[in-house]
């Protein structure tokens, strides 16, 4: 039974650090039929549009998303 469980143990390890090796490679690498160029531009796409909808997030929290319904005009 020991014998079983450590080679079980051993197995999973060596899953998981594979695993843990090829996982940042999956979405960096170069897509089929796309150029080193045409992956810079794209991750240069996704960083501006991530970095927008940061600010998005940050406008809509601090509520400076919404014109204000305030008035300047003394409502009787």
């Amino acid at each position: 039974m020991k014998s079983i469980s450590a080679w079980v143990c051993k197995a999973i390890l060596v899953v998981v650090l594979g695993i843990m090796v090829i996982l940042p490679y999956g979405c960096s690498s170069a897509q089929l039929g796309e150029t080193a160029a045409e992956g810079h531009r794209r991750h240069r796409r996704i960083g501006r549009i991530q970095q927008s909808e940061i600010m998005a997030d940050i406008d809509m929290v601090l509520m400076l998303d919404e014109p204000s319904r305030l008035t300047d005009r003394r409502i009787p």
